[in-house]
């Protein structure tokens, strides 16, 4: 599983939420979100919309269109909720608006998964 965000303690909350059931790998902006995905192929990737370098709506538009990674299962977090349509209609699974709590995570994880299944 790939975390895709700038705030060092938002990627922490999401890491300890979900580090006991799955191997997770982290990212800090857009750029390294795409390098890495390349590289390991998650089975999920959460992404931030928010992130320096490339937005996560561009991040996720690229993975959509990169034939390796296009069927990953995305879970887009946002602080806006206007955004939560925009993410939808590029191809995210699923859109959480900030703040959540960490049991919301892992069951959107795992209903993304679950679906996928």
């Amino acid at each position: 599983m790939l975390i895709c965000d700038d705030e060092p303690s938002l990627r922490e909350l999401i890491r300890v939420s979900l580090s006991s059931e799955y191997s997770i790998a982290e990212a800090n902006d857009g750029e390294e979100s795409l390098e890495i995905a390349r590289r390991l192929r998650p089975d999920l990737v959460i992404l931030d919309v928010m992130m320096p370098r490339r937005t996560g709506l561009e991040v996720l538009v690229e993975m959509r269109q990169d034939a390796e990674l296009s069927d990953t299962p995305i879970i887009v977090l946002t602080a806006q909720p206007g955004t939560r349509e925009e993410a939808l209609r590029e191809g995210a699974d699923l859109v959480m608006v900030k703040p959540f709590e960490p049991k919301q995570i892992s069951d959107a994880v795992e209903e993304v998964l679950s679906a996928r299944a």
